[in-house]
């Protein structure tokens, strides 16, 4: 038997204000490629810069160099599209357990990405090519900043893939309540790996971030589908 994702009934009155299922649909179609986008720009270039490995260097050290600017652009474009893509899911998730915080913390995430975006952190570990290696013996502000808002992106995503998993399960949709809390710890243990200085931290905090991302597009996308 499959399971269909339904949205809350409406009552006629409502039904006649309600948007537009055409606009709700782009919405959430923007919500599908917006994510997704971020992780296929960064491991492009992660797979062609020259000096960078994914076991040392975070994905945020691309926004340094000759090249910083592409991965710049990828996390403004990236936050920009999340924040308007949080629209859709809000539309769709209106009324249901969990319905106004999952969009609210997917829209938070996407406002930590265009700011890590606009504050990049300072070269380190010989990336680019000719910085020094290790850590700098002071970080810039911006460095501090950037640091803040991933720490908020990935706490947004970690929440919102967790209220997902209570929306799903209160609906009896345990397969999807299962794939929100798996993809929610991955970020959750990646970023605690690479917080606490473990090995190859860089690759599990990428891989968490890049498993909830891409989470989050997937339910987007079983709701752009159902309309």
């Amino acid at each position: 038997m499959t399971t269909t994702l339904r949205t809350p009934a409406q009552t006629p009155a409502a039904a006649a204000v309600a948007p537009s299922p055409t606009t709700t649909r782009s919405l959430l179609t923007v919500a599908v490629v917006a994510q997704p986008l971020w992780a296929v720009v960064a491991l492009t270039q992660a797979a062609t810069r020259q000096g960078y490995d994914i076991t040392r260097h975070p994905l945020s050290a691309l926004s340094n160099g000759s090249l910083g600017w592409i991965q710049i652009t990828n996390f403004v474009l990236a936050g920009v599209l999340t924040v308007i893509g949080a629209e859709g899911l809000r539309r769709v998730l209106r009324g249901t357990p969990g319905g106004t915080w999952a969009p609210r913390l997917v829209r938070i995430s996407g406002i930590g990405m265009i700011a890590a975006g606009a504050f990049v952190m300072d070269p380190a570990d010989g990336f680019p090519v000719g910085a020094p290696e290790g850590m700098p013996a002071a970080l810039s502000w911006q460095s501090y900043a950037h640091f803040a808002a991933g720490s908020v992106t990935f706490t947004a995503l970690i929440a919102a893939c967790y209220v997902l998993g209570h929306h799903f399960g209160r609906a009896g949709m345990r397969k999807h309540a299962v794939g929100s809390r798996v993809a929610g710890t991955a970020l959750l243990l990646g970023n605690g790996w690479a917080m606490s200085g473990g090995r190859a931290g860089t690759l599990t905090l990428a891989v968490g971030v890049i498993t909830a991302m891409v989470w989050i597009a997937t339910i987007a996308n079983r709701y752009r589908r159902s309309l």
